[in-house]
């Protein structure tokens, strides 16, 4: 019986310990839910990389968790143990996405939201090889034909785009899903689709290169990196879409500690060797505070939720 209490008592001081360490005292995990190499895996490392800079003796690791449009590492994000070693990245619209079409087991109450980092507007691409000039040509062959365009699978950004495409034209598009931007990036260089709804980092070489045409960028003003580039806007589309990449941990996670988070990606996100390596890779930093971003995350899932209720998926 004493050995017994011995080893309770034990195991009680070690948990004691453990819990009174101050933070951080063990590795930190920031989950991406997306496959290693991306634009948004790059971010991610990006943002580790720069956090090693003001947390110099805390330890970071990047684990990509990629399947089902993201909803696999937005569940392992939620379900984390709110103890602050688990920081997730998300972005949009799938994190919304997922919750509208009720495949998802989270909320956004069960985060809270520390930031934006970045986004990557979306676009309207076509193969250099293609007569369409912009978006007064797309809608005129769109009605004119079978009109077949690649998107990035069921409840992405793209996909949303060319679904609110549809219904401000009054046009309907044979709708490709792809399994990513490769697959896309593929079809319109050897010109086997007539447009595809895409990300202005994943076309930007190419189009600058000659070899594809973004016709239009869903935002509101042109891109600094692209300026020849006309948003949707200036030719009298008044859709608009972006795909945002922020921070998140655990809603139970103590307020300590999570202001401890905030205070650091704040530092990140400021730095300048962190906005050059951005720049230099092609992640357009639109920085958002947590208030700021929530608001943004609630008004975004009303309107996905207005698109699903029109043509759900």
């Amino acid at each position: 019986m004493k050995k017994l209490v011995s080893l309770v008592l034990l195991v009680a001081s070690i948990f004691a310990i453990d819990t009174l360490a101050a933070y951080p005292s063990k590795t930190i995990k920031l989950i991406v839910p997306s496959k290693a190499g991306g634009s948004t895996d790059t971010t991610a490392r990006l943002f580790v990389e720069t956090a090693k800079k003001y947390w110099k003796d805390a330890d970071f690791i990047v684990v990509d968790k990629p399947g089902s449009g993201g909803l696999m590492g937005f569940e392992a994000e939620a379900r984390a143990r709110a103890d602050g070693y688990t920081i997730g990245l998300m972005f949009t619209p799938q994190l919304v996405a997922h919750i509208v079409a009720k495949r998802a087991s989270y909320t956004l109450d069960s985060f809270k939201i520390i930031g934006n980092v970045a986004e990557d507007p979306e676009i309207i691409v076509v193969s250099a090889k293609s007569k369409i000039k912009n978006i007064a040509d797309l809608i005129k062959a769109a009605k004119s034909k079978r009109f077949t365009v690649a998107v990035n699978g069921i409840g992405s950004d793209d996909f949303l785009a060319a679904k609110n495409f549809e219904s401000i034209e009054g046009v309907t598009f044979n709708l490709m899903p792809t399994k990513g931007s490769t697959e896309q990036k593929a079809a319109i260089l050897g010109n086997h689709v007539d447009a595809a709804f895409m990300n202005l980092s994943q076309m930007l070489s190419q189009h600058k290169a000659g070899k594809a045409r973004i016709i239009a960028i869903l935002s509101k003003k042109r891109s600094s990196v692209a300026p020849d580039i006309k948003t949707g806007l200036e030719q009298n589309y008044s859709g608009l879409m972006t795909a945002t990449r922020g921070i998140v941990i655990g809603a139970k996670v103590k307020k300590s500690i999570a202001d401890k988070i905030t205070d650091l990606y704040t530092k990140v996100v400021n730095d300048p060797s962190f906005q050059e390596k951005c720049a230099k890779s092609y992640i357009f930093l639109n920085l958002m505070n947590g208030a700021e971003y929530k608001a943004y995350l609630e008004s975004l899932q009303k309107t996905t939720q207005k698109v699903y209720d029109a043509t759900p998926w």
